[in-house]
């Protein structure tokens, strides 16, 4: 898949016609925080690898100006931890899927350079959730039928 640029941006489409899909993963049973947490951080993510995802910005009737928002559209899904862990494992063999995750690791360290540390040393982490951007048919058969975070 190609990076999305200005041409790509579909923001007439509704998301269930774009040919992209954007969704996340996130463990159900976390506490609401560390929900929050992980999908803020993995839509930061997202919005480095993809800049083109973020559209441009608007002024309402009173003037005030709001920033741009993903023309995408994200679905946060729920799931169990083990199904969190296949699918960020059988995302990382689709060579056109743009993928993020947050690994319990980075949410227990006191400085980035701590987390990037003691991810080197891990071999299988546990993910509290995963990211999934690209083609549509890809990240729908790895999602299939999760439903939204309640």
């Amino acid at each position: 898949m190609s990076v999305l640029t200005e041409l790509d941006r579909r923001g007439d489409l509704p998301t269930k016609e774009l040919p992209v899909k954007w969704a996340i993963v996130i463990d159900r049973d976390l506490p609401r925080g560390l929900q929050a947490n992980a999908a803020a951080c993995l839509a930061a993510s997202v919005g480095v690898a993809v800049p083109a995802i973020v559209g441009s910005g608007g002024v309402d009737a009173s003037g005030l100006a709001h920033a741009g928002l993903p023309w995408t559209g994200c679905a946060v899904l729920a799931a169990p931890a083990a199904v969190v862990r296949r699918i960020r494992h059988d995302a990382a063999a689709e060579a056109d899927l743009i993928v993020s995750d947050m690994a319990d690791i980075a949410q227990r360290a006191d400085a980035y350079d701590d987390y990037l540390a003691a991810l080197a040393r891990t071999e299988e982490p546990s993910y509290y959730a995963v990211s999934l951007f690209g083609p549509r048919p890809a990240v729908e058969r790895l999602t299939g039928r999760l439903p939204l975070l309640r």
